[in-house]
């Protein structure tokens, strides 16, 4: 089996939502605006960033696209969006490509490289 490019999935997503598609594009050139040599890896049915560690992903559902955080936990979330309750994830669910500024998400990319470099180390 062959492995999913991420520009192959980016067509995937568009087929099914032109609004996800939309979403997840803003948040991926979000993420290269934000935070220095990135480079992206299709994974998990999603889009997962590093910069030197993982710090996150970006994956398209149906009705929503979240921006995951692997270390999420480790996160003090000042801002109170970040979602889910298990031992290591959060994440940031998204309906509309306005939420990527109403929910700080630029702020939590750096807090997630944080979280994940003090994992690292």
């Amino acid at each position: 089996m062959t492995k999913k490019s991420v520009q192959q999935l980016l067509e995937d997503i568009r087929l099914v939502s032109e609004q996800n598609y939309q979403i997840v594009e803003a948040v991926r050139a979000l993420v290269k605006e934000k935070i220095e040599r990135t480079s992206e890896e299709v994974k998990y049915g999603g889009i997962l960033f590093t910069s030197g560690v993982q710090f996150g992903g970006v994956f398209a559902y149906k009705a929503h696209v979240t921006v995951e955080f692997g270390n999420g936990a480790k996160i003090n979330d000042p801002f109170g969006f970040l979602e889910g309750t298990g031992k290591g994830r959060r994440h940031l669910k998204l309906m509309t490509a306005s939420q990527i500024k109403d929910k700080k998400l630029a702020q939590y990319l750096s807090l997630a490289l944080q979280a994940s470099r003090r994992d690292e180390s």
